[in-house]
Order: C-alpha cells, then structure tokens, then sequence
C-alpha cells in the first residue's frame, strides 16, 4: 500500500478570505496569469484626446494610481467599442470562459503605472480580465510571485487573481518608483475591466483554485483579506513583496 501524505498546513499557503452571499470563505491564491495579444483597432483620436483630458483634468492621477474612467460617455465616440469586446470575448471562448465573461460588469480604468498591490481585499470574490488599449509606453504589468512581465501595449489581454500581487512598473525595472512617471511624460494607461466571478466553475478551473480551505478562519471574519502564514498580510509597494500587514 502505498504511503498517503499529509494535507498541506494552511498556515504554509496564501489564504483568501472573502465574502460569498452572507458567509465567509476561503480559497487558495492563484499563481496563474492567462495573457494574450489580440487584435483590436486603435481608439478614435478623438476618444483618446477625451481620456487624456478626463486623467489630467478631473482624475489627476499621481505615480501608482488606477482610477475609472466614464464608460457610458465614452460609447458615442467609439464606434468599434464592440469589435474590442468581440475580440475579447472570443479570446474568452477558447479558455472556457465566455459566458461568464458575457455576464460579467465592466468598467474603463487609467492608471499612470500602479504600485504592488492586491486587489483581495476588496475583490476577493473574483478574478480580473483586462483589455489595454493604450499604445506601448515602455511599460510592463509585473507579477512578482509568478516572476512574469507582460509588455503593455494595445491588444495585450491577461486574467488574473485579484489575490496576486501586481504593478505596472517601467520596462526592465527593479520595481515602482514613483520617478519613473514625472510630470508632463506620457505614460497613462487605458483598459477595459471584467470582474469574473471566482466561483464560476470555469473561472476556478482555469486559474486553479481551490475552495474553503480554512473553514475555521473564514468563520471568524467579517471583512475579506489575504493572509499568510497564519496571518493577515500585505504587498511592499515598491518591491511586491508579501510582508506582515500593520
């Protein structure tokens, strides 16, 4: 007969903890990135000049920020907004998730680089799909833990945990320095957001998640987070890495 290990101890592992209807739960953070380039036209030159006044007038975005942007007022002035949604939805279709994507809000974001963070504390309860639109600006979307760089440029499509640490940092940088965005350089990023659902069937598959692993935990809680080692933790802004939260 042959030997049967022991479960591996939660306090070992990355934990999220999030809320499902009225209850708490806990799920396994997913390493797992799914990228691809796809086609999709450029943005209207007078949409783009829009977003452009929209991030410098009312969002003032600093180094590091991720703000929305109007959705509803973009769709009079981009009449191939649909055929970007095509493209993602068939590129959707061929990882499984098409009809969860289908369901799915999105939203229209800028960032002007965005600093190491998880999104699990707030989305914990879904996974993101985004759409760059934007040209090539000499930026990656770094995934510290998986060690991947994505370049970022239009077309470029990932799906993610909301649980991983990220940042948009400066291509072949160490990290997020704040310096690496200086006034007036043109470095604002826009994207196109799905929130995926976690505990769609097709969206665990795909990014390999498991589910209440640490019912005891999950019991005690009221808010989502992420903890580690038996502990809440969060992300250094500047390097991603997991530390101790305060």
């Amino acid at each position: 007969m042959s030997a049967v290990s022991p479960p591996p101890r939660v306090q070992d592992h990355l934990v999220a903890y999030y809320r499902s209807g009225d209850a708490m739960r806990s799920r396994s953070v997913s390493d797992v990135v799914l990228s691809a380039t796809v086609d999709v036209p450029a943005p209207p030159a007078r949409l783009v000049a829009d977003w452009e006044r929209e991030i410098s007038l009312h969002l003032e975005l600093e180094p590091g920020d991720v703000e929305a942007l109007p959705l509803v007022r973009a769709f009079a002035r981009w009449p191939d907004y649909r055929r970007c949604v095509q493209a993602v939805a068939d590129w959707a279709q061929t990882l499984g998730l098409h009809e969860v994507l289908a369901s799915s809000e999105v939203a229209l974001m800028a960032c002007r680089g965005a600093r190491y963070h998880h999104d699990g504390a707030r989305y914990g309860g879904a996974a993101f799909c985004n759409l760059f639109l934007s040209e090539d600006k000499g930026l990656d979307l770094h995934f510290p833990a998986a060690d991947l760089r994505i370049p970022l440029r239009r077309g470029t499509m990932v799906v993610f945990d909301t649980g991983q640490p990220h940042a948009v940092i400066k291509r072949h940088g160490a990290g997020f320095d704040a310096a690496d965005f200086p006034p007036g350089l043109d470095c604002s990023l826009v994207f196109l957001s799905w929130e995926l659902p976690i505990e769609d069937a097709a969206v665990g598959h795909a990014l390999g998640i498991s589910f209440d692993i640490d019912p005891p935990t999950a019991l005690l809680l009221d808010e989502e987070q992420v903890w580690l080692n038996g502990a809440p933790a969060s992300v250094c802004p500047v390097s991603g890495r997991w530390c101790q939260a305060d």
